[in-house]
């Protein structure tokens, strides 16, 4: 098939969680299908991932967006105008100009759109569209509103009720809507009763995936979290595993603690406690994230902000080290207590199966196992791509009928 897939951001280096499930889908899709990519920049820098992704892509249009969000020109434009903030900041002329032309001059059998603030940028067509929401965005966009200063939290109410009234339109406008988890596609289906979202799961990024699982020292446990601090969901996390989670395990042997991440150290800061340690790592530098998990014997992720499901417990699993999450930072991935996780839901019950695993041997290796096994048979990008491709077909025959 001939398919045009359209993104917001440029699908590499495979560092964020969007980036990472484009960069993987684009890899195995290529194999069977001629991939037009029509991505979204901020800098010219980016560019020079052309050669990158051109072994997976016939042709590649990067399109100039705002570099940076809050502009003046954005703001104004937003206040002023039905759009949310959101499509305004990601708004490119040139990529509607690009748009135009190309759906005029080739014939498509699918458009897949990640997110649905790049769908503004389609003029209207016949052919089928496929709107894969990696999250709820006005779920997101909520939970960041309400945890601003109250005098100054009624100012953005406006822009959350635009996104989810945009958000909701392009969900109708689209001929298949896809969700990456059960939870965000009951979402959808609340809103509208009459379609049926289809779930494409994220999967683990194919470099974490160790090839056997190695022997772990827990007489010396190294904690870690992982994540972009520009999102506030993950600061939030960390500044509670360093706040009110590590008081409370400080004086197990030996015990350390890794936060590492984009923007680390710009959100949080150095830390003064000697068993902390906070790494900042650049979008490329995917070794050291690898090393970072390699090297860990629990990943702790106390994640109470909504959104898709996180690339980072995948991650933690396909290297083989056991989670303990919120219950929030779990939805959406098909894993249960005690069996491929553990969950804790405040400091005190994080610290007490901290303390749990890593006295017992068994119980570690359980959990690990199973969860290793699990991402190996369903968080696989080669089976999530074939999922996908059946959904590519049947929209195509329906739309032949």
């Amino acid at each position: 098939m001939k398919i045009l897939m359209l993104t917001p951001y440029v699908p590499y280096p495979p560092s964020s969680g969007g980036q990472v499930r484009t960069y993987n889908l684009l890899k195995y899709l290529s194999k069977n299908h001629k991939i037009y990519l029509v991505c979204l920049y901020k800098n010219e820098e980016e560019k020079k991932y052309q050669e990158k992704l051109s072994f997976y892509c016939k042709k590649i249009y990067f399109c100039k967006r705002s570099e940076k969000p809050f502009t003046l020109k954005n703001i104004l434009k937003a206040v002023l105008s039905n759009d949310p903030f959101l499509i305004v900041r990601n708004h490119s002329k040139e990529a509607k100009n690009i748009l135009k032309k190309l759906v005029e001059n080739e014939q498509f059998d699918i458009i897949h759109a990640e997110t649905f603030y790049i769908m503004p940028h389609l003029p209207k067509i016949n052919t089928p569209i496929f709107l894969l929401e990696q999250t709820i965005e006005y779920k997101v966009y909520q939970h960041f509103v309400n945890s601003l200063p109250f005098i100054i939290k009624w100012l953005f109410y406006l822009d959350v009720l635009k996104l989810k009234k945009s958000e909701i339109f392009y969900w109708k406008n689209a001929n298949k809507v896809g969700a990456v988890s059960e939870n965000d596609a009951k979402i959808i289906k609340n809103h509208l009763n009459f379609i049926s979202p289809i779930v494409i799961p994220n999967g683990a990024g194919e470099d974490l995936l160790v090839k056997k699982l190695r022997q772990k020292n827990l007489k010396k446990p190294l904690i870690l979290f992982v994540g972009n601090f520009s999102w506030l969901q993950n600061t939030e996390a960390a500044l509670y595993l360093i706040k009110k989670i590590y008081p409370l395990i400080k004086n197990i042997k030996n015990i350390n603690l890794i936060i590492a991440g984009q923007n680390a150290l710009k959100k949080l800061g150095q830390i003064k406690e000697k068993n902390i340690k906070i790494i900042d790592v650049k979008p490329n530098d995917k070794k050291t994230i690898k090393k970072l998990y390699q090297k860990a014997n629990l990943f702790i992720a106390p994640i109470f902000g909504p959104g898709g499901t996180r690339l980072k417990i995948l991650g933690a699993m396909a290297s083989g080290i056991p989670i303990i999450s919120t219950t929030t930072g779990i939805t959406g991935l098909d894993i249960k207590e005690n069996k491929e996780v553990l969950i804790a839901n405040n400091p005190q019950e994080f610290s007490d199966k901290i303390k749990k695993i890593i006295s017992d041997k068994n119980f570690y290796e359980k959990i690990r196992i199973n969860a290793y096994n699990l991402v190996k048979e369903k968080y696989n990008w080669k089976i999530i791509a074939k999922k996908l491709e059946k959904v590519y077909y049947n929209m195509k025959y329906d739309n032949r009928n």
